[in-house]
Formats: C-alpha cells, structure tokens, sequence
C-alpha cells in the first residue's frame, strides 16, 4: 500500500475541502501505458470495492483516505506519495520502489 507523506495529506484535504467533497477519498492507480509501460492515475473517489485496500493517513480531523485496487496494490508496495510547493519542485510525486526504471516527465515507470 502506498503511504502519503504529511504534506501530501495536506494538499489532498485542501483539494477534497475546495470540492466540496470531503467524504471522498484519493484512490491511486497503476494503468498500463506511459513512455515507460505503466503510469500513475490518481483521482477523488466514493465507489470502493470490497478488495479495495484503504488506509488513513493525516491527523484525525485533517485525515483522508487513500483507497488501492489489488493489482496496483502489489505495484505500489513501499511507494510514497509526496507534495512540494517550492521554487524548484511544485506538486504530487510518488516515490516507487518497485520501480526499475522511470521516464523522463516522472509519471510512468516499468
């Protein structure tokens, strides 16, 4: 299962707040495709399945809930969700250990 760093539990409950749609929670996906043979998909979801893996992360009234289907489940083992917002890096980026090799924008691995 993937883990979010503080910040990141952060920006997704200012993105969730924005919405209006705080019962939501983040599902993280690995798709097959991208330059390097799978790439990350992450959106705000309400439909989870019954072999969904979910985890909480975030202070309890700042928390949000991170949902994973199986198969991106086993692609995301060990893989942290990170947020910045500076000069040199802005935005989400995941950390992959399982990843052998990644591309050159960051958003697919093999």
């Amino acid at each position: 299962m993937i883990t979010l760093t503080d910040s990141a539990a952060v920006k997704v409950r200012e993105l969730l707040n924005s919405e209006g749609a705080e019962d939501l929670a983040l599902r993280v996906a690995v798709r097959p495709g991208g330059c390097s043979g799978f790439s990350y998909e992450m959106f705000f979801d309400g439909d989870v399945a019954t072999d969904d893996e979910q985890a909480t992360f975030g202070e309890e009234s700042k928390a949000v809930k991170v949902i994973v289907d199986p198969a991106s489940a086993q692609l995301l083992q060990g893989a942290t969700l990170d947020y910045k917002d500076g000069l040199d890096q802005s935005g989400f980026a995941i950390t992959n250990p399982n990843a052998s090799r990644t591309c050159g924008c960051g958003q697919s691995f093999s």
